[in-house]
């Protein structure tokens, strides 16, 4: 009769085989289970991320929708870049150039436009990342957005041909950034 306590006899390197599969069975399986979890916590923080991305992008919307909604009879007659009051946006291979002209701060019409209260003066050029444009809008005074809520757009006419594609890339990726915070774009030249 053979006890209970009693274990079979297998041969010593059977049970050493056995002993190694077992503990590199557990081993994969701590392995899976950390994947996953490195998984699940990378999916989590993205979701944080997208979610903080969001209400950013809300507020900036919220920002921008106290500038009125744009008066075309302002600016149907404007076709040169200088003469263009409002924010002009021109799209490089790299880099977006935001020229503002802010208001004047003088209320009086008397020797607006002179040399003593140049428009040049107000006017500013900004080089910005493409990832920073939104942030560059949302900081832009009321002043400066004297035909409302609309922006120009245009490729730079100073990028090298071979740099075109990419402009027209930067040029409708800022289009698209300009429609989601609400902003009418005039591209320049009209297509």
């Amino acid at each position: 009769m053979v006890s209970k306590n009693a274990r079979p006899n297998l041969p010593a390197t059977l049970r050493a085989s056995l002993t190694l599969l077992l503990g590199l069975c557990l081993a994969a399986c701590h392995k899976e289970e950390q994947a996953v979890v490195g998984v699940a916590q990378h999916a989590v923080n993205a979701e944080h991320q997208a979610q903080a991305t969001a209400t950013k992008r809300d507020q900036q919307r919220a920002e921008l929708a106290r500038i009125p909604l744009p008066t075309k009879s302002l600016y149907i007659d404007v076709h040169e870049p200088g003469a263009w009051a409002n924010p002009f946006l021109s799209a490089d291979a790299d880099m977006l150039t935001l020229r503002i002209t802010m208001a004047d701060a003088n209320p009086s019409n008397v020797g607006q436009g002179t040399i003593l209260r140049p428009e040049a003066a107000r006017r500013q050029e900004l080089q910005i990342r493409p990832s920073d444009l939104a942030d560059a809008l949302v900081a832009l005074p009321p002043g400066a957005w004297r035909y409302g809520r609309v922006i120009a757009v245009a490729e730079s006419p100073l990028a090298s041909r071979k740099d075109r594609p990419k402009v027209r890339r930067n040029v409708e990726a800022a289009i698209r950034d300009l429609n989601d915070l609400g902003i009418v774009v005039e591209e320049w030249p009209s297509r």
